[in-house]
């Protein structure tokens, strides 16, 4: 039995030479000081800003700078840029913009929130001819996606680059194959630049209809396709024999895609790539065998795709534990020696810390055993890494004497915990098992901060989820129902349930009497397209979403034209979750004691903490005067040379500074909504400002559409 921890360069590469990697050059310098030009401040997504006018001391005197209000509200994710004094962003229904940094005054904008796929972004990408900010502004171009297409836009005026593409846009089902096509392909998250390439992360179904999630590199001026990574590999290539024999060929493995984001170090030419689970994520039946490059930190040539290293967190993944965030680049001094390093966190709630040129971890790292599935067909991996050090920044289990305090309901909660299996990689079952942390980490997509003195910062959600695995319905055991009933039980009950109530806890919203809040064409549009967490169902045909949406709006009498597929073209799988269900009592309040999230200080030169503390509060109990909860949070920080780290993240709605040395709070205001986004801090003349994204929309919050930048008087 193979068990591959860590695979060093392979021998092609090191024909190649070790030098070319190992230069005197470090990509960790903080970036453009005045500036925030990339996605997460900068190639090394350190989230760090050398700035210092805000400081421990005035940061209390902050006031509104400017707001800008978008035309639409609902998510924002976006972690603005800031280049030269003009801030680019994009819009809850995903339409870019570009505004004046210092006034907040639209200078252009970008798309037709009719035409929007009604997905969420994190922002844009910057690039001009020597990637280098306040060059020939003629060069400059944004690229930045809606739904499948990627366009590139003139920086200046917001127009398409018809140079680029087809008039302006390519399409990221380019180099998926041919298993690829129709398939739901978007993408959330901003490309790395790398020269005259940029690298595009993918978001993809993740059942059994996924496209593959391979890596590409396409030319910025062109839209030309550059290059390709096989993550399910190909015939020859390393890693095809992790899986059964013409994987790559099938339509009913997908997955294993970058969708969270990418670090680069420009200066050695390796892009960092963290990739996520093999569809379909819970039952790998159909897939048997460690599944190289699913839930891979990878280390690629960024000029030729050519794999350098990788590391496997989970081999076979059947708990959907792909990575969350970017890794951060940073310099660490381990036994006198500065090391250039590259950290990755992840959703268990652990640091994964490597030597960025040759992959090995810089603390150790153990093969686990762990328990085996029960599930028929299923052949789950014996063992799974555990990181020695750092100890995990959120709590691995929980007993009887954890369930929540304050929960009116301890008994029902009590009854559910006994009933269900729990512990760490435990596989699924018929009786239900606690994934903790949660489906959404651990870490998440906000990422992590670190400064240049090897400390790293991060927010974590400590949430528990509960799935059972079931037995998917036969065909013969659909056929009794209606057309409309049998497509969202094979498409939709996993997440909205039987009853159609959905579950604000856990993101999924109720359908039930759809037809008061939206009409026909709208919901179509979101079956077709996907929303926030919900993919595109691409694979269903118009007669199919036309019964779906008369079953939805409680109108089957309606004759729908065209054939019916029996449940949808779907590739068959045996095995289906009973949905993504957070473990909370019947008020959406948590299962468990609080913390609820937490904020946490890490030095990966010593894998100690420096402290951890609560972050936000549970609004309800916060009114009754139980605070420091903690709570649920999306978004990542900020820190300063100055010695503070911005905030914002909970459903709290506050926006937050600490005292980065301490923890100690030592500002906070309340923002018009929630900001689950990450900041980002920039300076026009003599002025530092720190804006974030307020658009509310999860967890219950209410929905906004600002942004909102603070400076000092």
């Amino acid at each position: 039995m193979k068990r591959l921890i860590l695979t060093l360069v392979a021998v092609s590469t090191l024909a190649i030479g070790w030098s070319r990697f190992r230069q005197n050059t470090t990509d960790t310098k903080p970036n453009d000081y005045t500036n925030w030009g990339e996605y997460l401040g900068g190639p090394d997504r350190s989230h760090y800003s050398a700035l210092t006018q805000i400081t421990p001391e005035n940061v209390k005197n902050l006031q509104v700078a400017w707001t800008y209000a978008a035309p639409d509200s609902g998510q924002i994710q976006a972690n603005p840029l800031i280049i030269d004094g003009v801030l680019y962003g994009v819009t809850p229904t995903v339409q870019a913009f570009a505004l004046d940094a210092a006034t907040g005054k639209e200078i252009w904008k970008f798309g037709n929130p009719a035409d929007s796929r009604l997905s969420t972004s994190r922002g844009v990408t910057y690039w001009q001819a020597n990637t280098q900010a306040g060059s020939n502004k003629s060069e400059a171009r944004i690229l930045y996606t809606v739904g499948s297409l990627l366009y590139a836009l003139d920086a200046e005026t917001g127009k398409p680059i018809q140079a680029f593409g087809q008039g302006g846009h390519i399409d990221l089902h380019e180099g998926l194959g041919e298993q690829a096509k129709d398939k739901f392909v978007i993408s959330n998250t901003p490309g790395t630049i790398f020269d005259d390439l940029i690298i595009m992360p993918v978001r993809l179904s993740e059942g059994a209809d996924a496209a593959p999630g391979h890596v590409r590199a396409f030319n910025v001026r062109t839209g030309k396709l550059v290059w390709t990574f096989h993550t399910i590999p190909q015939p020859g290539e390393y890693g095809y024999d992790t899986w059964p024999k013409d994987t790559y060929k099938n339509t009913d493995v997908g997955g294993a895609n970058n969708w969270s984001g990418m670090a680069v170090d420009r200066p050695r030419g390796i892009l960092y790539v963290p990739t996520g689970s093999a569809a379909f994520d819970f039952y790998g039946g159909t897939r048997k065998g460690q599944n190289l490059f699913a839930n891979c930190l990878l280390a690629l040539d960024a000029r030729t795709g050519k794999r350098l290293w990788h590391f496997q967190a989970v081999h076979h993944d059947i708990w959907d534990r792909d990575f969350p965030a970017p890794p951060n680049l940073l310099t660490v001094t381990h036994n006198g020696k500065k090391i250039d390093a590259v950290a990755q966190v992840t959703k268990s709630g652990f640091v994964l810390l490597f030597d960025r040129v040759t992959g090995k971890p810089l603390f150790p790292i153990k093969e686990t055993p762990v328990p085996k599935s029960d599930v028929p067909g299923e052949t789950s991996w014996p063992t799974q890494p555990l990181p020695t050090r750092p100890a995990p920044f959120a709590r691995q289990n929980f007993s009887e004497a954890d369930l929540n305090p304050y929960s009116a309901e301890r008994d029902s909660l009590l009854a559910q915990f006994r009933r269900s299996r729990r512990g760490t990689f435990q596989p699924l079952s018929k009786q239900g098992t606690f994934i903790f942390p949660g489906l959404d980490g651990g870490a998440e997509w906000g990422g992590a901060a670190t400064d240049p003195s090897g400390i790293m910062y991060v927010n974590a959600n400590e949430a528990a989820w509960l799935i059972a695995l079931n037995k998917a319905p036969q065909q013969d055991e659909l056929a009794h129902l209606s057309p409309g009933k049998r497509l969202y039980t094979v498409n939709c009950i996993g997440c909205h349930g039987p009853e159609r109530k959905g579950s604000v806890a856990s993101g999924y919203p109720s359908l039930v009497n759809i037809g008061q809040r939206h009409d026909r064409t709208y919901v179509t549009k979101i079956i077709s397209q996907g929303k926030g967490m919900m993919p595109g169902f691409t694979q269903l045909s118009a007669a199919e979403k036309q019964a779906l949406v008369s079953f939805l709006f409680d109108d089957e009498k309606i004759e729908a034209s065209g054939s019916i597929a029996e449940g949808g073209k779907n590739p068959y799988v045996p095995y289906k979750i009973s949905g993504y269900t957070k473990f909370t009592d019947s008020k959406g309040l948590s299962g468990i004691s609080p913390p609820w999230g937490t904020l946490n200080a890490i030095d990966l030169n010593t894998g100690e903490y420096l402290w951890k503390i609560p972050l936000g509060e549970e609004p309800e109990l916060a009114a009754k005067g139980i605070h420091n909860t903690g709570s649920e949070n999306y978004g990542g920080p900020v820190v300063t040379a100055s010695g503070l780290l911005f905030i914002a993240a909970t459903k709290d709605g506050k926006f937050r500074a600490f005292d980065k040395k301490t923890g100690k709070l030592i500002w906070e205001t309340t923002l018009p909504a929630a900001g689950f986004a990450t900041p980002a801090t920039y300076q026009v003349g003599s002025k530092q400002y720190v804006v974030i994204a307020c658009g509310g929309a999860k967890l219950g919050a209410k929905k906004g559409n600002q942004y909102v930048a603070f400076s000092l008087p």
